[in-house]
């Protein structure tokens, strides 16, 4: 068989994935917070951006004022006003990416350099007026209390080296995280001078830091309430006892009788197991949902985005055409054609962004009908491949839609991902039970008991297929701890000593 070249003209098709496609592929998944955050560096990086502020009494006017001054055309979906260029201004290709170098803009004409010039300061010019109740004060760090200690308590200046050593081996829980002993192998010290220093910030406020363990951190609180007595001592050395509640075990050890060792596990769950969190912690982030279900008069529900999660941008056409007659180099223009593709794109990205989180939101809505109306107890099996299914969308698309996105409803705010839930058989063949609603069920059997009744999981299961739900116990047993609930013999021993006090 003769060996020959040959050319051959074939056709196929493949899924070419752009960087922008890319990008507002990820747009999906973003968090309000994230959302904003990458609006904001968008909005930095291309002079035709700008912030949209919603005035809520007098929207309808601004949008017809920027449709006579600015050329710019508005476009209302369900919730929210979200601006958008001309269809007619460009032909935008997702093809193009975001510029790498945003410095090029360095490189234009003076004319056109002062055209961006003052275009940065009008857009900026929120910056010199500034409103000090946004001005947020520098969190006070575990770090700064532990320093301002040390300089008050420690005089002598050796032994201030070894303290502030040992604070920098605090952990963000105020734990030691060094041993002492490898602190004077590096300082060339005695051992004995590092735990006399380490006794001395052990005293420092939040008491408990520098403990090296739960115990000793524990201790530390104590000493400074004046309750570490031999009892409280035999108390901590046993906290493997006292999370097993083995009391039976603990009153023997400790030499108290019942009442004394409820006062005293009341004195340990009051303490602070990790009171370097106190400071420096992380900023905690109040929860903006992302869509609002309120009810219709209709006996429905009314389904909405939340105008305030988002992100509003507008592009100036009027300030892209006066730049677009000053520009003259081939590279000016191409820079002004690349910053005007990605306002485009970034529009269009966040108003599909906003349809698609409707949807799937309003399908969701649809199906736990029933929860919204009369509670966890009646919250459905749901899947993502359910979803969509009933609104065209690839399973992995409502996925990425439902990440860190949240719903407001009249029964409080959830996530998008609680809805769904895996689905428990019924005893009768009727229809299946969420997993959620079976927790809620376990959780609620739980919390009914008394000293004299309490439930195994076997009982609990037993009392569940009664109500039509077929569960195994294993499955019980994994969500009681799921659900941070002891044993029956651990509630059984914390209800007679509940009993007693």
């Amino acid at each position: 068989m003769a060996l020959a070249a040959k050319l051959q003209l074939r056709q196929s098709q493949s899924l070419v994935m752009t960087p922008q496609l890319m990008q507002s592929i990820r747009l999906l998944q973003l968090s309000h917070v994230d959302l904003e955050r990458f609006v904001e560096e968008e909005i930095e990086r291309n002079p035709l951006l700008e912030r949209a502020e919603r005035d809520e009494e007098a929207i309808a006017p601004a949008a017809e004022t920027a449709r006579e001054e600015t050329g710019e055309v508005w476009v209302e979906d369900d919730s929210a006003w979200t601006s958008a260029s001309m269809a007619d201004t460009m032909d935008a290709s997702l093809e193009n990416v975001f510029p790498d170098d945003p410095g090029r803009g360095e490189q234009l004409s003076p004319a056109l350099a002062a055209q961006w010039k003052s275009a940065a300061g009008h857009a900026g010019g929120a910056e010199f007026d500034v409103d000090m109740e946004d001005v947020a004060a520098a969190p006070v760090t575990l770090a700064d209390v532990v320093a301002e200690q040390i300089a008050f308590q420690v005089t002598d200046p050796a032994m201030r080296l070894v303290a502030a050593e040992l604070a920098g081996s605090l952990d963000p829980a105020g734990y030691l995280g060094a041993d002492p002993a490898e602190i004077a192998a590096r300082l060339g010290l005695g051992e004995a001078d590092i735990e006399r220093v380490l006794s001395i910030c052990q005293t420092f406020e939040p008491h408990g830091i520098f403990a090296r363990n739960l115990a000793e951190c524990l201790a530390l609180q104590l000493a400074a309430r004046d309750r570490l007595d031999p009892a409280m001592r035999a108390l901590l050395a046993n906290l493997e006892l006292l999370a097993r509640r083995d009391f039976p075990a603990l009153r023997r050890i400790c030499g108290v009788d019942d009442e004394d060792l409820v006062d005293m596990v009341a004195e340990i769950r009051a303490l602070d197991p990790r009171p370097g969190l106190a400071f420096g912690g992380a900023r905690i982030e109040s929860i903006v949902p992302d869509v609002e279900v309120r009810p219709a008069s209709d006996g429905t529900w009314t389904v909405e985005l939340n105008p305030d999660a988002l992100p509003r941008v507008l592009l100036n056409n009027s300030y892209v055409a006066r730049l677009d007659g000053l520009s003259r180099r081939a590279d000016e223009k191409e820079f002004l054609s690349e910053c005007l593709q990605n306002a485009n794109w970034l529009t269009r990205s966040l108003d599909q962004r906003a349809r698609t989180i409707l949807k799937v939101a309003s399908e969701i809505v649809r199906q736990q009908d029933a929860f919204l109306n009369e509670g966890v107890r009646h919250l459905r099996p749901l899947t993502l491949k359910t979803v969509a299914d009933a609104i065209s969308m690839h399973e992995s698309t409502v996925s990425r839609v439902t990440a860190n996105k949240f719903m407001l409803t009249p029964r409080g705010v959830f996530e998008l991902r609680y809805f769904f839930n895996a689905a428990i058989a019924s005893v009768a063949g009727e229809e299946a039970h969420s997993s959620e609603a079976v927790r809620d069920r376990i959780r609620g059997l739980i919390a009914a008991e008394d000293a004299g009744n309490v439930l195994s999981d076997d009982a609990i299961v037993d009392v569940l297929r009664k109500d039509g739900v077929n569960v195994a116990r294993r499955t019980v047993a994994k969500y009681r701890e799921g659900m941070d609930i002891p044993s029956s013999v651990q509630r059984r021993r914390e209800k007679r000593m509940a009993a007693v006090r």
